[in-house]
């Protein structure tokens, strides 16, 4: 390795360190710095359309954040009260559920002792308790991490104040920022960076706001579906199972086992059930042959293995500003993962010299095999 390509390197490398650092410190107040980012990010196309009809970028921002704020507020006017009601009726019911639950286990445990071996049903139980208590441990310790991270209640309240603020004046310089950030790249390297950065945007863009779209339909169709047909709590658990339908499977997953754990409680006809459990059939048969397809697609290139990961290693590190900062990170390094390996594929690493190459021509070593005139 050449010595400036590893002054490079190391410049580089202790930058994405400090970067790193600098989140980990200030995590307890990045929250509505990174939504007021992430807000004027997906907000910015917007502005420029309205901003190529002739309007000033000022105006053009101050109509699109306005516009914005309006759709945030009535949102939160029309459906934070239903919520509450419901998750309010939630907590009523919540112990008469888990007796019902309780009484169905042992049921169930009962019916299961008398046709397993006792010996091995302790290991089994044994194994299970460790294992649940090892799982219980990694939720909490994540759960902990996002909730002291971002949904302290001074954390919400610079939110709501802070988020606009910050989203409004980045808006309004954006395109002025870019051109600065640009005009800081290395002259050498600077068409391949801005390559690179054109690559992670568009998988940044086309993942998260085709991944919001599929997540709005979803959040939509599993509200709508389960209050219609009759479960508790339906407009609760039809939201949460749309809005965290963002990480791979776990939404329909979740909210399918919830949906039908209710619908289990609460329902005498297995009918009914078996029409609950076929609306999240029937959502995930739609995100997955649908809607993924055509609004997030797979040219972004995250893996869904890959985006779980990451969400929940920066919940991890760095609470709730870490799965809001996981999905760039993972894109960039998707990004730079793969023009690392277009790089050493077409380096002489790969490929070996050309000294080291088997030569092209016959073999002039004895022939082994019967000749064939």
């Amino acid at each position: 390795m050449t010595l400036p390509l590893r002054r490079h390197l190391l410049f580089w490398l202790i930058g994405t360190l400090v970067f790193f650092f600098l989140v980990f410190l200030f995590r307890s107040i990045l929250l509505p710095f990174v939504a007021g980012m992430a807000t004027a990010y997906f907000l910015d196309p917007v502005c420029d359309r309205i901003e190529s009809w002739g309007l000033s970028r000022t105006l053009a921002t101050t109509l699109v954040t306005l516009v914005f704020a309006i759709l945030v507020i009535l949102l939160i006017l029309i459906l934070v009260p239903a919520l509450i009601g419901q998750l309010a009726a939630l907590l009523e019911r919540m112990p008469t559920y888990l007796e019902s639950l309780r009484n169905g286990v042992a049921q169930l445990v009962s019916t299961i002792e008398e046709q397993l071996d006792p010996a091995l049903l302790e290991r089994a139980r044994e194994a299970a308790t460790a294992s649940i208590g090892r799982f219980v441990d990694w939720i909490t310790s994540v759960v902990a991490g996002v909730v002291t991270g971002g949904v302290a209640f001074a954390n919400l309240i610079s939110l709501l104040v802070i988020t606009p603020i910050v989203a409004f004046y980045l808006l309004r310089d954006w395109d002025r920022i870019v051109e600065r950030v640009d005009s800081w790249l290395p002259r050498a390297q600077a068409d391949v960076i801005r390559e690179q950065l054109a690559a992670i945007d568009r998988t940044l863009a086309g993942f998260v706001r085709g991944q919001a779209t599929v997540c709005l339909i979803l959040g939509i169709f599993y509200a709508a579906a389960l209050t219609v047909a009759g479960l508790d709590f339906g407009l609760a658990i039809g939201l949460f199972a749309g809005l965290v339908s963002f990480i791979p499977y776990v939404g329909s997953l979740s909210g399918g086992l919830l949906s039908i754990g209710l619908a289990l409680v609460q329902f005498d006809d297995l009918a009914r059930v078996a029409i609950i459990a076929a609306i999240f059939f029937v959502g995930q048969a739609i995100e997955g042959n649908f809607l993924t397809p055509k609004l997030v697609g797979d040219r972004v290139g995250l893996h869904p293995v890959w985006v779980i990961f990451a969400l929940l290693a920066g919940g991890s590190l760095f609470g709730f500003v870490g799965v809001l900062i996981a999905l760039p990170v993972a894109a960039t390094i998707g990004v730079l993962v793969r023009f690392a390996l277009e790089q050493y594929l077409d380096s002489d690493i790969y490929r070996g010299h050309a000294e080291d190459a088997p030569p092209d021509g016959p073999s002039n070593g004895p022939s082994h095999g019967p000749s064939h005139g």
